[in-house]
């Protein structure tokens, strides 16, 4: 793999910044932090982010995620390991990043109403966003992950 564009961050460093603004707010929501790493993590699954992964899952295991739900989050909807609350908020994770195949299907929301309040709903939908455009731009520019740059130097 070839990056395509060296710290893509510095072109465009007020965007940054409101994208970084928006990752502070859902930190700030009282959406649970493993939580939100999860949804990231899945995302970052589905995208492909090689960087992203890295980065979720080295999170995930610093909070003391469980290694076999790091594992297992590929198949979660097989698994047993997960929370009512976390397998709604995975199916929406997975609905929201594929929305061109899915549509955003109402056995999703209704999973995800049931288990989130309206403002959890909102923010939860925010921060799958935010991971998509970060996984985006990852993929997109071909950013290496960090156990790669210190394999290279």
């Amino acid at each position: 793999m070839t990056t395509r564009l060296n710290n893509a961050h510095s072109y465009a460093p007020e965007a940054i910044k409101a994208m970084t603004a928006l990752e502070e707010s859902c930190k700030a929501s009282g959406l649970e932090r493993n939580l939100m790493e999860l949804v990231r993590l899945r995302a970052s699954q589905s995208n492909g982010c090689a960087f992203c992964i890295h980065m979720h899952a080295t999170d995930l295991r610093r909070a003391g995620e469980d290694e076999m739900r790091l594992h297992m989050l590929n198949a979660w909807r097989e698994s047993t390991l997960y929370s009512p609350r976390e397998r709604a908020a995975l199916g929406w994770t997975e609905a929201l990043t594929r929305l061109a195949e899915t549509g955003a299907p109402d056995a999703d929301y209704e999973a995800l109403k049931a288990e989130f309040s309206e403002a959890e709903q909102v923010n939860l939908t925010l921060l799958i966003g935010s991971i998509n455009t970060w996984n985006r731009l990852q993929v997109g520019f071909r950013a290496p992950h960090p156990a790669l740059r210190r394999a290279a130097a």
